[in-house]
């Protein structure tokens, strides 16, 4: 059964536009883009969101050994396409036990990142030291990007924030300790690029991180 539209920031319910908004109102945070219901993980989820998304849909390509993509959702509706995409994927952590990665690409103010990360959002800027050399970094779509270790997160979770393609990259790792993962320079792809190989995401099962963060 589908679920209803959400809050981005808080998961609050938000009200459809009507008579009296033109745009989706939570009573906490006012005007949001919707979060859409956690679609479980499949090619053809993942189909849905790269085609309605506005911004990257970032995932480690080729995933690590053992590695599943596992979750997929984003905020926006059909009249402004997706400005916040979130993928879940998860596997052996490099300490042992599972490890589970979300990441965020979204446009300033949209919450999404904040909220996984467990952090006041929107933005992670007020938490990033930027005039310290970054603490990570990636390869996304091809550029090298340096992520910020992101301050005042809970103490279960590891939260790394920096901008590929003029918007917000957030990569959220539970546990803590499986962070050491953003030190091995992760290579990460717009799943808008993929093509094909879309069809050779290894799907298991929903993360529930997507639901409660």
């Amino acid at each position: 059964m589908r679920g209803e539209p959400s809050c981005p920031k808080c998961g609050g319910r938000v009200r459809a536009p009507g008579l009296f908004a033109d745009s989706w109102q939570c009573d906490v945070h006012g005007t949001v883009y919707p979060l859409q219901p956690v679609i479980p993980p499949s090619v053809e989820a993942l189909n849905v969101v790269v085609h309605r998304t506005q911004v990257p849909v970032w995932m480690p390509w080729p995933l690590s050994i053992g590695w599943l993509f596992t979750g997929v959702t984003y905020a926006g509706d059909d009249r402004s396409g997706g400005r916040a995409s979130a993928v879940a994927c998860s596997g052996p952590g490099p300490l042992g036990g599972m490890g589970e990665l979300i990441l965020v690409a979204e446009e300033l103010g949209v919450g999404l990142g904040a909220r996984y990360a467990g952090i006041d959002g929107p933005d992670p800027g007020p938490y990033l030291n930027v005039e310290k050399p970054p603490q990570a970094k990636v390869l996304a779509a091809g550029r090298p990007t340096p992520l910020w270790h992101v301050s005042g997160a809970p103490d279960d979770r590891a939260v790394f924030a920096g901008e590929a393609l003029g918007l917000w990259l957030w990569a959220v790792v539970w546990p803590e300790q499986s962070g050491l993962l953003m030190y091995d320079e992760l290579v990460l792809t717009d799943l808008r690029d993929a093509g094909a190989e879309l069809d050779l995401v290894p799907c298991g099962a929903l993360s529930p991180r997507l639901l409660r963060p």
